[in-house]
């Protein structure tokens, strides 16, 4: 207490503050990311019991964040993407803090300060959450006034001082928090190129109308070569399953909308979203989508129990031997007249040259698992060999290497 009876309230101190300072880390990513987490989860805990002290712990951890990253490297994007997760969670402990409209625009000040800062960047996704940080329209249409004007300007072909103004998004969260959504549309409308971040705001404006086919139509409107054709289809995607429409969601976008490298993963991430859908007309229509490459299916199939599918998808055309065989291997059991097919069909795209670097290695591997099947499938195995050695006879190029790998087995 102090002598005249007065209560000395004792200044908070932040375990991760210190941990922040000025190019405090150096290239490599892995302790940044823990001590961003770290510092996350001790903001969290003290928002249980004192919201207003966690925003200001949250902002102080937005203030420094940047140029404690400034060594880093993020190339690998790893970096990026543990900043956006610890904004989206600090962004709504400021959000829900009760503040008198005075602190809760010193707080916007100082973020925006933050912002502009942000030369790397770091926190620009900051500026995607404006409107919910104003916590109210009022506020978020007094903020709107004072980026609109500068937004604008920098999109000017006459403007002197050609450059992005960081403050693009943040004016879009502003007016759209302010429920100004007609103001919103036009702004985009105004901007001297097409640029589908731009677009996603104004869906969001339609959205929030509840103008769900308008809003469709305006992200089919948004076709540019500059604008992936995915990032339509997911937004028109989104916008049909949210309304309870999958059926036409399916026919429209789900192809389009569910682009993923391993094909697999393709399938799997459409049978999740529509359940309604048989597995096997999905897969009929994403093996219809991919003319020459069915054999790439296979897996897919076979995760979906359709066997055979699978056999089908192999033969029509060429397939990785290596995983043909692998699969064998594993369902010589559970499924030996699959995996025998699965063998024989390894067998046949070694014989037609097919497979990186198949070396004797992988031939006797692909004849082991064969057998295996042959055994567990109560197959006839001349009737196998037979097989065999007809693909062996009537490969173009590989015939001498498979004789004098097989030819003593298929002999015996």
């Amino acid at each position: 207490m102090h002598k005249f009876g007065l209560k000395i309230v004792e200044k908070h101190v932040w375990e991760f503050a210190p941990r922040f300072r000025a190019s405090a880390f150096g290239w490599k990513s892995d302790l940044p990311m823990q001590r961003i987490k770290e510092a996350v989860v001790e903001i969290k805990a003290v928002a249980k019991t004192d919201p207003i002290l966690a925003a200001e712990g949250a902002i102080t951890l937005l203030e420094k964040i940047s140029n404690a990253l400034a060594n880093v490297d993020s190339s690998s994007g790893a970096i990026g993407s543990a900043v956006n997760g610890a904004i989206e969670i600090l962004s709504a402990i400021i959000a829900k803090a009760e503040v008198s409209a005075s602190v809760r625009q010193k707080w916007l000040e100082r973020l925006w300060k933050a912002i502009q800062k942000d030369d790397v960047p770091y926190i620009e996704y900051l500026g995607e959450h404006w409107g919910m940080l104003c916590a109210s329209p009022n506020v978020a249409a007094q903020w709107a006034d004072k980026f609109q004007p500068v937004l604008e300007k920098s999109w000017r072909k006459d403007n002197d001082d050609d450059h992005y103004f960081e403050g693009t998004y943040t004016c879009f969260s502003a007016l759209l928090a302010a429920e100004r959504y007609d103001d919103l549309l036009a702004l985009i409308a105004r901007a001297p190129y097409l640029n589908w971040s731009n677009r996603e705001w104004g869906i969001k404006a339609l959205l929030a109308q509840g103008k769900h086919n308008e809003a469709v139509q305006y992200a089919e409107n948004s076709q540019d070569r500059s604008v992936d054709e995915t990032y339509i289809a997911k937004a028109c995607e989104a916008i049909l399953l949210a309304q309870n429409m999958p059926e036409e969601a399916y026919r429209r976008y789900a192809l389009k909308a569910n682009q993923a490298a391993a094909y697999l993963t393709r399938f799997r991430a459409i049978a999740k979203k529509y359940p309604s859908i048989p597995k096997v007309e999905i897969l009929e229509d994403l093996v219809a989508s991919t003319p020459g490459e069915e054999g790439k299916w296979f897996a897919a199939a076979k995760d979906a129990g359709m066997f055979d599918v699978a056999i089908a998808l192999v033969r029509a055309s060429p397939t990785d031997p290596r995983t043909l065989t692998r699969a064998a291997e594993a369902y010589v059991i559970k499924q030996p007249q699959f995996a025998l097919q699965l063998g024989l069909a390894a067998m046949h795209w070694i014989a037609q040259g097919y497979g990186y670097e198949i070396n004797s290695d992988d031939i006797m591997q692909a004849y082991d698992a064969i057998g295996a099947a042959v055994t567990t499938a109560r197959a006839d195995p001349l009737q196998v060999k037979l097989q065999i050695r007809q693909m062996v006879d009537g490969s173009p190029d590989n015939a001498k290497f498979l004789e004098r790998v097989l030819g003593r087995v298929l002999a015996e």
